[in-house]
Protein backbone atom coordinates (compact mmCIF):
# COMPACT_ATOMS: atom_id res chain seq x y z
CA UNK A 1 0.00 0.00 0.00
CA UNK A 2 1.19 3.67 -0.87
CA UNK A 3 1.35 5.37 2.30
CA UNK A 4 0.79 8.68 0.38
CA UNK A 5 -2.21 7.91 -1.00
CA UNK A 6 -4.87 9.31 1.23
CA UNK A 7 -7.31 12.08 0.94
CA UNK A 8 -9.01 13.36 4.05
CA UNK A 9 -11.04 15.11 1.73
CA UNK A 10 -12.31 12.19 -0.27
CA UNK A 11 -12.78 10.01 2.91
CA UNK A 12 -15.39 13.14 4.33
CA UNK A 13 -17.17 12.88 0.83
CA UNK A 14 -17.74 9.49 1.78
CA UNK A 15 -14.65 7.94 -0.47
CA UNK A 16 -12.22 5.72 1.64
CA UNK A 17 -9.12 4.98 -0.70
CA UNK A 18 -7.62 2.69 1.92
CA UNK A 19 -10.49 0.82 2.18
CA UNK A 20 -9.80 0.09 -1.16
CA UNK A 21 -5.95 -1.06 -0.43
CA UNK A 22 -7.73 -3.24 2.20
CA UNK A 23 -10.11 -5.39 0.19
CA UNK A 24 -7.21 -6.08 -3.01
CA UNK A 25 -5.07 -7.09 0.13
CA UNK A 26 -8.02 -9.80 0.90
CA UNK A 27 -8.70 -11.05 -2.29
CA UNK A 28 -5.56 -11.70 -3.29
CA UNK A 29 -5.73 -15.33 -2.14
CA UNK A 30 -8.52 -15.98 -3.70
CA UNK A 31 -7.18 -14.57 -7.14
CA UNK A 32 -4.29 -16.89 -6.95
CA UNK A 33 -7.01 -19.82 -6.67
CA UNK A 34 -7.47 -19.37 -10.63
CA UNK A 35 -3.94 -18.61 -11.77
CA UNK A 36 -3.90 -21.23 -14.68
CA UNK A 37 -1.56 -21.26 -17.38
CA UNK A 38 -1.72 -18.21 -19.72
CA UNK A 39 -2.16 -15.48 -16.74
CA UNK A 40 1.00 -12.97 -16.75
CA UNK A 41 1.57 -11.11 -13.53
CA UNK A 42 -0.96 -10.37 -10.74
CA UNK A 43 -3.96 -7.76 -10.11
CA UNK A 44 -3.15 -4.51 -9.65
CA UNK A 45 -1.71 -2.86 -13.00
CA UNK A 46 -3.56 -1.23 -15.51
CA UNK A 47 -4.53 -4.50 -17.47
CA UNK A 48 -5.04 -8.29 -16.72
CA UNK A 49 -2.56 -10.22 -18.83
CA UNK A 50 -2.87 -13.10 -20.59
CA UNK A 51 -0.94 -15.25 -23.18
CA UNK A 52 -2.71 -16.78 -25.89
CA UNK A 53 -1.30 -20.41 -26.57
CA UNK A 54 -2.78 -21.17 -30.07
CA UNK A 55 -1.29 -24.49 -30.40
CA UNK A 56 -3.84 -26.60 -32.68
CA UNK A 57 -5.97 -23.74 -32.94
CA UNK A 58 -4.90 -22.43 -36.24
CA UNK A 59 -8.16 -20.03 -36.60
CA UNK A 60 -8.84 -19.05 -33.80
CA UNK A 61 -11.71 -17.20 -32.92
CA UNK A 62 -12.11 -15.29 -29.80
CA UNK A 63 -15.37 -15.40 -27.89
CA UNK A 64 -16.67 -12.69 -24.88
CA UNK A 65 -19.36 -12.54 -22.83
CA UNK A 66 -20.69 -10.41 -19.76
CA UNK A 67 -24.02 -10.20 -17.39
CA UNK A 68 -24.38 -9.44 -14.27
CA UNK A 69 -26.26 -11.35 -11.32
CA UNK A 70 -29.36 -9.05 -11.36
CA UNK A 71 -31.66 -8.51 -8.66
CA UNK A 72 -30.79 -11.34 -6.98
CA UNK A 73 -28.97 -9.30 -4.83
CA UNK A 74 -31.58 -7.92 -3.10
CA UNK A 75 -31.75 -11.29 -1.55
CA UNK A 76 -28.37 -11.25 -0.61
CA UNK A 77 -28.33 -7.83 0.68
CA UNK A 78 -31.76 -8.88 3.20
CA UNK A 79 -29.68 -12.01 4.05
CA UNK A 80 -26.00 -11.09 4.64
CA UNK A 81 -24.53 -13.38 2.48
CA UNK A 82 -22.21 -12.36 0.08
CA UNK A 83 -19.81 -15.39 -0.66
CA UNK A 84 -21.85 -16.98 -3.30
CA UNK A 85 -23.67 -14.12 -5.94
CA UNK A 86 -19.64 -14.00 -7.21
CA UNK A 87 -20.68 -17.56 -8.83
CA UNK A 88 -23.67 -16.67 -10.34
CA UNK A 89 -21.55 -13.88 -11.88
CA UNK A 90 -19.39 -16.30 -13.13
CA UNK A 91 -22.19 -18.82 -14.24
CA UNK A 92 -24.12 -15.98 -16.47
CA UNK A 93 -20.67 -15.06 -18.15
CA UNK A 94 -19.11 -18.86 -18.86
CA UNK A 95 -22.38 -20.54 -19.60
CA UNK A 96 -23.37 -18.17 -22.74
CA UNK A 97 -19.61 -18.47 -24.36
CA UNK A 98 -19.59 -22.74 -24.19
CA UNK A 99 -22.76 -22.46 -26.42
CA UNK A 100 -20.60 -21.59 -28.98
CA UNK A 101 -18.37 -24.67 -28.15
CA UNK A 102 -15.57 -21.58 -26.88
CA UNK A 103 -13.13 -22.44 -23.78
CA UNK A 104 -13.34 -19.31 -21.30
CA UNK A 105 -10.29 -18.36 -20.43
CA UNK A 106 -10.08 -15.61 -18.30
CA UNK A 107 -13.51 -13.16 -16.08
CA UNK A 108 -12.93 -9.57 -14.44
CA UNK A 109 -14.93 -8.33 -12.34
CA UNK A 110 -16.57 -5.17 -11.62
CA UNK A 111 -18.25 -4.21 -8.30
CA UNK A 112 -20.30 -0.52 -7.55
CA UNK A 113 -21.10 -0.24 -4.00
CA UNK A 114 -22.29 3.08 -1.73
CA UNK A 115 -19.52 2.17 0.65
CA UNK A 116 -16.00 -0.19 0.38
CA UNK A 117 -16.32 -2.66 3.37
CA UNK A 118 -13.20 -4.52 2.74
CA UNK A 119 -14.87 -7.74 4.19
CA UNK A 120 -17.70 -8.09 2.23
CA UNK A 121 -15.66 -7.30 -1.26
CA UNK A 122 -13.48 -10.06 -0.11
CA UNK A 123 -16.53 -12.45 0.21
CA UNK A 124 -17.76 -10.94 -3.18
CA UNK A 125 -14.45 -12.03 -4.71
CA UNK A 126 -14.39 -15.43 -2.95
CA UNK A 127 -17.26 -16.69 -4.92
CA UNK A 128 -16.25 -15.02 -8.12
CA UNK A 129 -12.78 -17.23 -7.37
CA UNK A 130 -14.77 -20.07 -6.97
CA UNK A 131 -16.73 -19.53 -10.30
CA UNK A 132 -13.62 -19.42 -12.04
CA UNK A 133 -11.93 -22.44 -10.79
CA UNK A 134 -15.72 -24.00 -11.76
CA UNK A 135 -14.90 -22.60 -14.74
CA UNK A 136 -11.00 -23.45 -15.18
CA UNK A 137 -10.54 -20.03 -15.88
CA UNK A 138 -8.51 -17.10 -14.37
CA UNK A 139 -9.75 -14.05 -12.75
CA UNK A 140 -6.81 -12.16 -14.06
CA UNK A 141 -8.53 -8.21 -13.12
CA UNK A 142 -11.15 -6.47 -11.82
CA UNK A 143 -12.60 -3.26 -10.22
CA UNK A 144 -14.32 -1.70 -7.16
CA UNK A 145 -15.89 1.48 -7.42
CA UNK A 146 -17.07 3.33 -4.32
CA UNK A 147 -19.99 5.38 -5.16
CA UNK A 148 -21.64 6.83 -2.09
CA UNK A 149 -25.04 9.10 -2.54
CA UNK A 150 -25.21 6.79 -6.30
CA UNK A 151 -25.68 3.45 -4.36
CA UNK A 152 -26.97 3.18 -0.58
CA UNK A 153 -24.89 1.69 1.98
CA UNK A 154 -24.69 -1.74 2.28
CA UNK A 155 -25.97 -2.36 -1.32
CA UNK A 156 -23.91 -3.04 -4.56
CA UNK A 157 -24.08 -4.15 -8.15
CA UNK A 158 -21.87 -6.79 -9.58
CA UNK A 159 -21.15 -7.61 -13.62
CA UNK A 160 -18.69 -9.46 -15.40
CA UNK A 161 -16.69 -10.06 -18.29
CA UNK A 162 -15.27 -12.94 -19.53
CA UNK A 163 -13.33 -14.26 -22.73
CA UNK A 164 -13.02 -17.31 -24.42
CA UNK A 165 -11.30 -18.95 -27.25
CA UNK A 166 -12.72 -21.55 -30.13
CA UNK A 167 -11.10 -22.77 -33.44
CA UNK A 168 -13.13 -21.55 -36.33
CA UNK A 169 -13.98 -24.74 -37.77
CA UNK A 170 -15.32 -26.41 -34.43
CA UNK A 171 -17.54 -23.30 -33.52
CA UNK A 172 -20.99 -23.74 -32.98
CA UNK A 173 -23.16 -23.54 -36.34
CA UNK A 174 -27.25 -23.89 -36.20
CA UNK A 175 -27.08 -25.48 -39.44
CA UNK A 176 -25.66 -28.42 -38.03
CA UNK A 177 -28.99 -29.30 -36.28
CA UNK A 178 -31.47 -31.44 -38.12
CA UNK A 179 -35.08 -32.68 -37.31
CA UNK A 180 -34.33 -36.11 -35.42
CA UNK A 181 -32.02 -34.80 -33.25
CA UNK A 182 -31.56 -35.86 -29.49
CA UNK A 183 -32.24 -32.72 -26.77
CA UNK A 184 -30.15 -33.61 -23.58
CA UNK A 185 -31.42 -31.89 -20.32
CA UNK A 186 -28.85 -30.18 -18.03
CA UNK A 187 -29.98 -29.90 -14.32
CA UNK A 188 -30.14 -26.06 -13.17
CA UNK A 189 -29.46 -26.14 -9.18
CA UNK A 190 -32.48 -24.03 -8.94
CA UNK A 191 -33.88 -20.57 -10.10
CA UNK A 192 -30.38 -19.54 -10.83
CA UNK A 193 -29.91 -15.58 -12.09
CA UNK A 194 -33.51 -15.11 -13.62
CA UNK A 195 -36.77 -14.24 -12.95
CA UNK A 196 -35.80 -12.25 -9.84
CA UNK A 197 -37.94 -9.51 -9.89
CA UNK A 198 -40.99 -11.93 -10.62
CA UNK A 199 -39.88 -13.88 -7.46
CA UNK A 200 -39.62 -10.92 -5.05
CA UNK A 201 -43.35 -9.57 -6.25
CA UNK A 202 -44.17 -12.85 -5.56
CA UNK A 203 -42.91 -13.32 -2.22
CA UNK A 204 -43.15 -9.64 -0.99
CA UNK A 205 -39.48 -9.64 -0.92
CA UNK A 206 -39.17 -6.10 -1.12
CA UNK A 207 -40.99 -5.17 2.19
CA UNK A 208 -38.76 -4.86 4.22
CA UNK A 209 -40.38 -5.29 7.63
CA UNK A 210 -41.53 -8.74 6.20
CA UNK A 211 -38.63 -9.62 3.93
CA UNK A 212 -36.13 -11.31 6.09
CA UNK A 213 -39.07 -13.68 7.95
CA UNK A 214 -39.92 -14.61 4.71
CA UNK A 215 -36.55 -15.64 3.42
CA UNK A 216 -35.54 -17.33 6.95
CA UNK A 217 -38.59 -19.13 7.68
CA UNK A 218 -38.18 -23.12 6.81
CA UNK A 219 -40.16 -24.38 4.13
CA UNK A 220 -41.63 -27.88 4.20
CA UNK A 221 -41.90 -28.09 0.16
CA UNK A 222 -38.30 -27.03 -0.04
CA UNK A 223 -36.76 -28.77 3.00
CA UNK A 224 -35.04 -25.83 3.64
CA UNK A 225 -35.94 -21.91 4.24
CA UNK A 226 -37.14 -19.80 0.84
CA UNK A 227 -33.82 -17.40 1.27
CA UNK A 228 -31.44 -20.34 1.26
CA UNK A 229 -32.98 -22.25 -2.02
CA UNK A 230 -33.37 -18.47 -3.43
CA UNK A 231 -29.53 -18.10 -3.46
CA UNK A 232 -28.43 -20.92 -4.43
CA UNK A 233 -25.90 -20.34 -6.77
CA UNK A 234 -26.25 -20.90 -10.84
CA UNK A 235 -24.39 -24.10 -11.88
CA UNK A 236 -21.33 -23.46 -14.08
CA UNK A 237 -21.63 -25.99 -16.86
CA UNK A 238 -18.25 -25.58 -18.63
CA UNK A 239 -16.22 -28.95 -17.88
CA UNK A 240 -18.71 -31.35 -18.23
CA UNK A 241 -19.44 -29.15 -21.96
CA UNK A 242 -16.08 -29.20 -22.74
CA UNK A 243 -16.00 -32.92 -21.96
CA UNK A 244 -17.90 -34.05 -24.30
CA UNK A 245 -17.22 -31.72 -27.22
CA UNK A 246 -13.74 -33.59 -27.16
CA UNK A 247 -15.96 -36.73 -27.89
CA UNK A 248 -18.90 -36.16 -29.68
CA UNK A 249 -20.16 -34.25 -32.41
CA UNK A 250 -22.27 -31.35 -30.76
CA UNK A 251 -24.81 -30.02 -33.20
CA UNK A 252 -26.53 -27.22 -30.41
CA UNK A 253 -25.85 -25.82 -27.23
CA UNK A 254 -28.53 -22.97 -25.22
CA UNK A 255 -27.94 -21.81 -22.36
CA UNK A 256 -31.64 -21.21 -19.96
CA UNK A 257 -31.89 -17.90 -19.11
CA UNK A 258 -34.26 -15.01 -18.77
CA UNK A 259 -37.24 -15.62 -21.18
CA UNK A 260 -36.98 -19.18 -20.24
CA UNK A 261 -37.53 -22.17 -22.72
CA UNK A 262 -39.46 -20.25 -25.64
CA UNK A 263 -36.45 -17.21 -26.02
CA UNK A 264 -33.65 -18.86 -24.95
CA UNK A 265 -34.19 -22.87 -26.90
CA UNK A 266 -35.02 -21.31 -30.50
CA UNK A 267 -31.14 -19.52 -30.56
CA UNK A 268 -29.67 -22.59 -30.85
CA UNK A 269 -31.84 -23.93 -33.64
CA UNK A 270 -31.93 -23.00 -37.92
CA UNK A 271 -35.36 -21.44 -38.76
CA UNK A 272 -38.31 -24.16 -39.27
CA UNK A 273 -37.21 -26.24 -36.37
CA UNK A 274 -38.24 -26.80 -32.85
CA UNK A 275 -37.14 -28.51 -29.88
CA UNK A 276 -40.44 -30.93 -28.68
CA UNK A 277 -40.54 -32.11 -25.36
CA UNK A 278 -42.71 -33.77 -23.34
CA UNK A 279 -43.60 -31.92 -20.03
CA UNK A 280 -44.21 -35.37 -18.18
CA UNK A 281 -40.09 -36.14 -18.42
CA UNK A 282 -39.26 -33.05 -16.80
CA UNK A 283 -38.00 -32.88 -13.55
CA UNK A 284 -38.92 -29.49 -12.23
CA UNK A 285 -37.45 -29.01 -8.62
CA UNK A 286 -39.62 -27.71 -5.99
CA UNK A 287 -39.23 -23.98 -6.03
CA UNK A 288 -41.32 -23.45 -9.39
CA UNK A 289 -44.29 -24.94 -7.93
CA UNK A 290 -44.16 -22.57 -4.97
CA UNK A 291 -43.56 -19.81 -7.34
CA UNK A 292 -46.17 -20.72 -9.20
CA UNK A 293 -48.83 -21.94 -6.57
CA UNK A 294 -47.96 -18.45 -4.75
CA UNK A 295 -48.36 -16.00 -7.15
CA UNK A 296 -51.09 -17.65 -9.46
CA UNK A 297 -48.66 -17.70 -12.54
CA UNK A 298 -49.50 -19.45 -15.56
CA UNK A 299 -47.94 -22.63 -17.04
CA UNK A 300 -46.51 -20.41 -20.33
CA UNK A 301 -45.01 -17.57 -18.31
CA UNK A 302 -43.01 -19.72 -15.78
CA UNK A 303 -41.65 -21.63 -18.82
CA UNK A 304 -41.31 -18.26 -20.80
CA UNK A 305 -39.60 -16.92 -17.33
CA UNK A 306 -38.06 -19.46 -15.42
CA UNK A 307 -35.14 -22.55 -16.74
CA UNK A 308 -37.82 -24.81 -14.68
CA UNK A 309 -34.83 -27.47 -13.72
CA UNK A 310 -33.19 -27.19 -17.01
CA UNK A 311 -29.95 -24.91 -16.97
CA UNK A 312 -28.67 -26.11 -20.59
CA UNK A 313 -29.57 -28.38 -23.15
CA UNK A 314 -27.16 -29.85 -25.65
CA UNK A 315 -28.23 -31.29 -28.98
CA UNK A 316 -26.70 -34.27 -31.10
CA UNK A 317 -27.29 -36.50 -33.35
CA UNK A 318 -30.11 -39.18 -31.69
CA UNK A 319 -26.71 -42.30 -32.42
CA UNK A 320 -24.62 -40.09 -29.93
CA UNK A 321 -27.47 -40.25 -27.12
CA UNK A 322 -26.23 -42.15 -24.74
CA UNK A 323 -22.50 -41.78 -25.38
CA UNK A 324 -22.84 -38.37 -24.65
CA UNK A 325 -25.10 -38.79 -21.63
CA UNK A 326 -22.74 -41.18 -20.36
CA UNK A 327 -19.59 -38.59 -20.42
CA UNK A 328 -22.06 -36.33 -18.78
CA UNK A 329 -22.58 -38.00 -16.05
CA UNK A 330 -19.61 -39.43 -15.65
CA UNK A 331 -18.38 -35.75 -15.28
CA UNK A 332 -20.88 -35.15 -12.28
CA UNK A 333 -24.18 -33.73 -14.50
CA UNK A 334 -27.49 -34.82 -13.93
CA UNK A 335 -28.39 -35.20 -17.20
CA UNK A 336 -31.33 -36.58 -19.02
CA UNK A 337 -33.05 -36.97 -22.47
CA UNK A 338 -35.33 -34.23 -22.89
CA UNK A 339 -36.92 -34.58 -26.08
CA UNK A 340 -36.11 -33.98 -29.86
CA UNK A 341 -35.99 -31.75 -32.82
CA UNK A 342 -38.83 -31.59 -34.73
CA UNK A 343 -39.89 -30.12 -38.11
CA UNK A 344 -41.51 -27.25 -36.77
CA UNK A 345 -41.69 -23.21 -36.80
CA UNK A 346 -42.80 -22.70 -33.30
CA UNK A 347 -39.09 -22.85 -31.57
CA UNK A 348 -40.54 -24.90 -28.62
CA UNK A 349 -43.30 -27.32 -28.15
CA UNK A 350 -44.46 -28.67 -25.02
CA UNK A 351 -46.79 -31.98 -25.43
Amino acid sequence: MNERSFSESYKNAGVDITAGYKAVELIKASVMRTVVPGVLGGIGGFGGNFELDLSGTPHPVLVSGTDGVGTKLRLAFLLDKHDTVGIDCVAMCVNDIICSFAKPLFFLDYIACGKNIPEEIAAIVSGIADGCVQAGCALVGGETAEMPGFYPSGEYDLAGFSCGVVEKTKMADKKNVQAGDAVIALKSSGVHSNGFSLVRKIFDIDNASAAKKVLNDYSSVLGKPLGETLLTPTKIYVKPVLNVLEKISVHGIAHITGGGFYENMPRCLPEGLSVKIKKSGLTVPPIFSLIAETGNITEHDMFNTFNMGVGMIVIVKAADLNPALNILRKSGEDAYMLGEVSNSDCGVELV
